[in-house]
């Protein structure tokens, strides 16, 4: 989504990400050594069936969940060497987010919503900041409305304002379109797209959406809790060519299967 102009830096590692849940009286492997990159103002779209580990990879990366093994470095700082309240202040500095449902505050208007992590965090020009975001979604004449009073694509246009107010270097995002029809789901994906570029936030997204997924620098697909291909370039919708690489480990069957997904 976003086209980089200077040299990139990487923002996030993940090394050896393992993550084992019980399940009665058996162990479960959800994630199974992923190893991932994610370079400045890039855009990376995590893609795979359900039960893949997609939502569970984007909670470890984002530091929501921890990992059974391996560890993720954000910025230059190990997410392993944190407790639940540097994790929280890492967040609150670096990490934005976007979610299917919004998780906008019932009893805040759409303002208010987008004021309060600047309030938090000790932005001092918060309100000129609040309203020069709300018109950039074009939702200034709505700014005192409720969530209630809103309509799907204006409430995730509000979630959009409040990811990128504290002008996050990296913003996760899982289903992003998820509830919002095909043409408000354009809508939302351009306003990203710009707000992405103005900030030169990095983006990784969750997604089954081809049209969200075709926007993404890079296309990682997973299957079984593994990396079984990673695709380079945007997709030919949306640039001139595009090439899959396959992890080591993963064979050249399942890529070719997992890449039509």
């Amino acid at each position: 989504m976003n086209d980089r102009t200077s040299v990139a830096t990487t923002l996030l590692l993940a090394r050896g990400l393992v993550k084992r849940l019980a399940s009665g009286e058996r162990e479960l492997t959800v994630l199974d050594g992923v190893d991932l990159e994610i370079q400045t103002g890039e855009t990376v779209a995590i893609l795979g069936p359900s039960g893949s580990g997609k939502s569970t990879l984007l909670g470890l990366l984002a530091g929501l969940d921890r990992p059974s093994a391996g560890d993720v470095v954000i910025d230059g700082v190990s997410l392993a060497g944190l407790d639940e309240d540097g994790l929280a202040l890492l967040r609150r500095r670096l990490v934005g987010f976007v979610f299917q449902s919004f998780q906008l505050l019932a009893n805040l208007t759409a303002r208010e919503n987008v004021l309060l992590p600047l309030e938090l965090t000790g932005v001092r020009d918060a309100e000129r900041r609040t309203d020069e975001l709300l018109g950039a979604v074009g939702l200034s004449e709505r700014a005192h409305h409720y969530p209630a009073q809103l309509s799907g694509g204006e409430q995730q246009r509000v979630a959009l304002a409040r990811a990128f107010a504290p002008r996050p270097r990296l913003l996760f995002a899982d289903e992003p379109t998820g509830n919002l029809d095909g043409a408000t789901g354009e809508r939302v994906l351009d306003l990203m797209s710009e707000l992405q570029r103005q900030h030169g936030t990095a983006l990784v997204v969750v997604t089954h959406d081809l049209e969200v997924a075709g926007r993404a620098d890079r296309r990682i697909h997973l299957r079984d809790g593994r990396v079984v291909s990673i695709e380079l370039g945007r997709s030919p919708l949306h640039a001139s060519e595009s090439r899959a690489i396959v992890p080591k480990g993963a064979t050249s069957e399942s890529a070719t299967s997992e890449s039509t997904l």
